[in-house]
């Protein structure tokens, strides 16, 4: 049984349709964008317990050990100094046709040329519809840049000119976009009152909320797409992973089974909680991120993942980005929690402390640490949004700049350790 903070309060006001309703938006201050941040604040009993313990040595004989996961330890560092027009980061997008990254902030929307290291920004005087860019997404058949905007709605940045998509001028439920996503000829957009689906060619609109969708709650919080499952998901704050297909039309929720807000009440039995940030489905795999652990779902069998008995930095976690059916990293506010091999339960996860400019890497099989490795400063701060995969780097954007760990010499999963050949005998005299 793993108990959970006490929520029962903090939700019932969301149980009205009040609580669906887009806060109002003004200047938005670091660190505001994710709502009931103060559910952060509330840790299991268990891991508690867990954190004030003395790491536990790992017990796994050499016989039986499947090895240890590759470790990011050659980082670079992206704030304000090198060009950003803003540290608090919010989208990350790799772009391999340009040879780039896009970067969504707080004040403005960046992209960082990986040839040259020149970074260029667009600010609502350069013609940006909105300061604060949350979602970054890449049309792969036109190239267009496509953005979700904190208030401001939708943005098409094409041809250098943007397009602004609105409550006033378009079939966009509400202004206040979390997510975006492409299939086919659709972009999909998640937002804090339902989610839109726009058809390119046919100029079309749908909306989705409580009315057509199975939707407790209506505040749809992060999306994505796999077009060759034929499925999208979104991440609804109150109402779990609801799975759409494509072919079918037909919805599919997951919820926590056992129904209990405060507890998760039976292990491995399904999603740990109705409140989801993030869903990713890849190799017939649903990653899932919630602000009370996370969990993995291969279709068969469920596992819940926590910070006392995982790698999880924290059970609160912001956002999600999966590599792999064995690999997925959660952004945390207390560091990056990265799943290198499912099977084995092997797990990394990266700290920094930017005081002093150090960083670590904690390897662990479940709760038990197999190794400790110092990566020099890597994230620049330890409240992580959101996380991109471009080849084998990985981007990290933070509440104070983005990290790039450098991913030469990168393996999936876990390899066994070469133990140095032991030194021939000396010849008898």
């Amino acid at each position: 049984m793993h108990f959970l903070p006490t929520a029962r309060s903090l939700l019932a006001p969301c149980r009205q349709r009040a609580c669906t309703r887009p806060p109002a938006f003004g200047f938005l201050p670091a660190l505001t964008l994710l709502p009931l941040l103060g559910l952060a604040l509330a840790q299991p009993t268990a891991a508690r317990a867990a954190d004030n313990a003395a790491p536990k040595p790992a017990t796994v004989s050499p016989a039986a050990d499947p090895g240890l996961p590759f470790v990011y330890t050659q980082w670079e560092q992206l704030t304000t100094k090198e060009g950003l027009p803003n540290d608090h980061i919010f989208a990350l997008k790799a772009d391999p046709a340009r040879d780039c990254v896009w970067i969504g902030t707080e004040d403005g929307l960046a992209r960082f040329d990986k040839k040259t290291g020149k970074i260029t920004s667009w600010k609502e005087k350069d013609g940006l519809p909105w300061r604060v860019v949350t979602a970054i997404e890449i049309d792969q058949k036109t190239g267009d840049v496509w953005l979700g905007l904190f208030g401001g709605g939708l943005a098409r940045f094409s041809a250098g000119r943007f397009d602004h998509f609105n409550q006033m001028n378009s079939g966009l439920v509400n202004d206040v976009v979390y997510a975006i996503t492409t299939e086919g000829d659709h972009i999909w957009c998640a937002t804090t009152a339902g989610a839109s689906r726009y058809n390119l060619k046919t100029d079309k609109w749908d909306i989705f909320t409580e009315k057509n969708a199975p939707m407790e709650e209506i505040w749809n919080y992060n999306i994505s797409a796999n077009e060759k499952e034929g499925k999208v998901h979104l991440a609804v704050w109150g109402s779990g992973v609801l799975e759409y297909n494509i072919k079918t039309e037909n919805w599919k929720a997951y919820l926590d089974p056992d129904g209990e807000m405060e507890i998760d009440l039976y292990r491995d039995d399904g999603n740990v909680h109705v409140i989801v940030t993030g869903a990713n489905y890849l190799e017939k795999t649903l990653w899932i991120s919630s602000y009370f652990g996370c969990a993995r779902y291969d279709g068969r069998h469920w596992r819940g993942y926590f910070d006392h008995d995982s790698g999880l930095p924290s059970n609160f976690n912001n956002n999600i980005r999966a590599r792999s059916a064995q690999e997925c990293w959660f952004a945390g506010d207390k560091g990056v929690g990265a799943c290198m091999d499912a099977a084995t339960d092997t797990w990394v996860s990266y700290t920094s402390d930017g005081k002093n400019r150090t960083g670590k890497a904690v390897i662990k099989r479940g709760a038990e640490v197999l190794k400790v490795v110092d990566t020099g400063y890597s994230i620049p701060q330890n409240f992580i949004i959101c996380v991109e995969f471009d080849g084998t780097d990985v981007w990290v954007g933070t509440s104070k700049g983005v990290g790039r760990g450098l991913g030469a010499g990168y393996y999936p999963r876990v390899r066994p350790v070469e133990t140095p050949a032991a030194p021939a005998p000396a010849p008898a005299k």
